[in-house]
């Protein structure tokens, strides 16, 4: 298991944010966060052509900062790794455009209570009015969601929101960044997963506090990319005896997805997911053999941060079917039971 962070180690902090015609969200956000610098502390802006002024926005409330400017739009998960590539800091922090630091955030993100590979402040959203996310959930079948629980100190969550994500530079270099090819969307739960699999322990610091100003947008793309992503996490990151035992359940959610995406008018944008994903399989493949080269625990240490229960807002009727939550948490006991015999 990776060493605990101390703070000594996480002491320059270099804060990375990755902009798209991003202009009026940084010049909320920016100043927040700036006036809380400390000495040798640092941002680093990776615009991915922008048209509306961020640059100009970045440059004229930090002229410190380091900016990246990309030719075209590469994504966040490119992006933010061609940020920590420009960065000097001990821990990098990746912080979405339109997440505005409270008070005290820098400090209390820079050293955490636990003993965490990475970890993620509190979410907040609506001017601190309700909880964005408190530490993400992940269904055994790769669905992930934000967590909306109030965290009342520093606890272990599944995975780590990107919206505002910490990790000490060593832990970064060794899990190797995001995946590029995700683009945007699960490369936080992936991220996450990877850590996990090496032994890493991740946490929420609800001292650390942003203020998010968030929209579930459903477009096409986002369902396409969602579902694309979701299938490349579990090929990638699931150990081998989980995948097998998985594989049912798996089939079934795909046959009651396509029957949800028809009914939701984005039936063309699963379809193309599929066929993404089976194109991809070579190189996921590829990926695979190297992520589970990495791995330090066992397939039941790994599964026991999975869930069940379909407790996502955007699920809709499905996820509070006493019914379904009977079958998949019967399901789950004896993949549980197979698991801890193997």
């Amino acid at each position: 298991m990776p060493a605990p962070v101390s703070r000594e180690a996480a002491s320059r902090l270099s804060v990375v944010i990755v902009t798209y015609n991003s202009r009026a969200a940084v010049a909320a956000a920016l100043p927040a966060l700036c006036a809380q610098f400390g000495p040798g502390d640092e941002l680093v802006v990776v615009d991915n052509a922008s048209i509306d002024g961020t640059v100009e926005a970045v440059r004229e409330i930090a002229p410190a900062a380091t900016v990246v400017r990309s030719e075209r739009n590469v994504g966040f998960a490119a992006g933010a790794n061609a940020g920590a590539r420009a960065a000097t800091g001990d821990l990098l922090v990746f912080l979405n455009p339109d997440a505005t630091p409270a008070p005290g955030f820098v400090e209390a993100i820079r050293a955490p209570r636990g003993a965490w590979s990475a970890w993620m402040g509190l979410v907040t959203a609506e001017n601190g009015r309700v909880v964005n996310t408190s530490g993400g959930v992940v269904h055994f079948t790769g669905i992930a969601w934000a967590g909306h629980a109030a965290a009342r100190g520093p606890c272990e969550v599944a995975f780590l929101s990107g919206a505002c994500l910490a990790v000490p530079r060593q832990e970064w270099e060794r899990a190797g960044g995001f995946g590029e090819a995700f683009f945007m969307y699960q490369e936080d739960v992936d991220l996450s997963l990877r850590l996990r699999l090496a032994g890493g322990r991740l946490g929420v610091e609800p001292a650390a506090v942003v203020d998010h100003d968030y929209e579930f947008a459903k477009g096409p793309a986002k369902w396409r990319r969602l579902e694309r992503n979701r299938w490349a996490t579990i090929l990638r990151c699931y150990p081998g005896t989980l995948l097998a035992l998985c594989a049912p359940a798996l089939l079934a959610t795909e046959l009651a997805l396509l029957g949800v995406a028809a009914a939701g008018g984005w039936l063309p944008q699963k379809l193309a997911a599929a066929g993404q994903t089976l194109r991809a399989l070579p190189r996921l493949l590829r990926e695979r053999r190297a992520v589970q080269a990495t791995r330090t625990v066992s397939a039941a240490e790994f599964a026991a941060w999975l869930t069940p229960d379909l407790d996502s807002p955007f699920l809709g009727r499905a996820g509070r079917s006493k019914l379904v939550r009977w079958g998949l948490r019967s399901y789950w006991r004896l993949v549980l039971r197979a698991l801890g015999a193997a």
